[in-house]
């Protein structure tokens, strides 16, 4: 039985091994490949396209979507005039604010407030220029409006040449200044230079700036005396007190302080301050 079954095995291995591999080598060996490469041998160049050059790589050129790019224009010198005469005129805003405007008489007198009230650091710094600067703006509106007007639109529109810009700009500035220095002064420095103009229109602004300054300096410190005065009756008045009641270490300043406040607060100082102050410019 064992033999009949080992025996049947070894008749359908063989029959596998002659009938079935022989076919499947047969049918490889008829058929070519399906797919064929087509790989250039490694001695031959690869083929170019016609026209193509052999010497060296090739770089594509891909031109732009509206043709070849265009060098774009050179700056024209109107306009590097322009950002040398911005740059320029940005950098001398705080010396024509000082000179040339009522800025200087203003910040001296809220100082000066200040100090009359025995208040070394308030307000601040920064909100007594703050103040001074928005004041300025306030009684200068007129004066920058016809300068913007007559020299910085028209120079801007390319209308008027820098130096004409120039001469126009000047004159509001020199209109105020005239209007609020002293005569005294603008002799004593027409005297000291070399020049001597035939008009007041006509004075330089070499001239007409340093006595514009002392002008306004004088008028705010003839401003600030005036404010001492009821904070000084205040501190004389506390002192004489704290002596009668024999409180001599005492220091006065210590009981006067809180009195000037009250009292700059009970007459509304900050509405006497402001609009007198204004006025003071007003010819």
């Amino acid at each position: 039985m064992r033999c009949g079954v080992l025996l049947s095995i070894a008749i359908a291995v063989l029959w596998f091994a002659v009938g079935v591999a022989p076919a499947g080598a047969q049918e490889t060996d008829g058929e070519e490949p399906l797919v064929e490469l087509d790989v250039p041998p490694p001695d031959e160049p690869a083929p170019t396209e016609a026209g193509a050059s052999l010497e060296g790589p090739q770089t594509p050129v891909v031109p732009g979507p509206d043709g070849p790019d265009v060098e774009p224009e050179a700056s024209t010198e109107d306009s590097a005039v322009s950002i040398i005469v911005i740059l320029t005129a940005l950098a001398l805003v705080p010396t024509v604010l000082i000179m040339a405007t009522s800025f200087t008489r203003i910040v001296i007198v809220l100082g000066l407030t200040r100090n009359a009230l025995g208040l070394q650091g308030v307000p601040p710094n920064q909100v007594l220029i703050g103040l001074a600067v928005f004041l300025t703006l306030f009684v200068m509106a007129p004066t920058l409006e016809e300068a913007n007007e007559a020299a910085l639109q028209p120079y801007l529109d390319g209308e008027l040449e820098f130096s004409e810009a120039y001469d126009r700009g000047v004159e509001p500035f020199r209109t105020f200044m005239l209007e609020q220095v002293r005569e005294e002064d603008l002799e004593m420095f027409i005297d000291l230079s070399a020049e001597q103009p035939a008009s007041p229109e006509e004075v330089p602004l070499t001239t007409l700036a340093p006595a514009f300054l002392i002008s306004e300096l004088r008028a705010a410190f003839i401003i600030g005396f005036v404010i001492f005065i009821p904070f000084l009756v205040v501190d004389m008045i506390v002192s004489a007190t704290l002596m009668a009641m024999g409180m001599v270490m005492l220091p006065p300043v210590v009981i006067s302080l809180p009195f000037k406040i009250l009292l700059f607060v009970m007459v509304d100082g900050w509405f006497l301050l402001v609009p007198t102050l204004l006025r003071s410019f007003e010819v």
